[in-house]
């Protein structure tokens, strides 16, 4: 028998709530702590460490899953790529990753 998905969101929510709350208090423990002293600003409340958090994912992380599938995609598409590619395009592609230069040169070859 699977689980009533209203149950499951109820689950979903709840611990959303929670962890807003956590990382609300962590931010505002961590402003609090560390800015005042170093920077000479103000401390800041509960609800403005929230905002601060909020804004900061808006700017900086984004609301995407960070699920692994992204990479994995990326990885396939170059792999795919790599597949179709002749012998002398690879060559090609190698000599481009490396500015022309050998992988185990030494630093003095590196600079001639």
């Amino acid at each position: 028998m699977g689980r009533h998905p209203i149950l499951k969101g109820i689950r979903i929510a709840l611990f959303v709530v929670v962890a807003a709350i956590a990382f609300g208090f962590i931010v505002k423990i961590l402003w609090n702590t560390l800015v005042p002293p170093i920077f000479g600003w103000h401390t800041i409340t509960f609800w403005q460490g929230l905002g601060l958090l909020v804004l900061s994912k808006i700017l900086f992380g984004g609301f995407h899953r960070h699920g692994g599938g992204g990479r994995n995609r990326w990885r396939q598409r170059i792999k795919e790529r790599w597949e179709q590619m002749t012998p002398e395009e690879r060559e090609k592609f190698r000599s481009g990753m490396r500015c022309g230069r050998s992988p185990f040169a030494s630093s003095a070859e590196r600079q001639i």
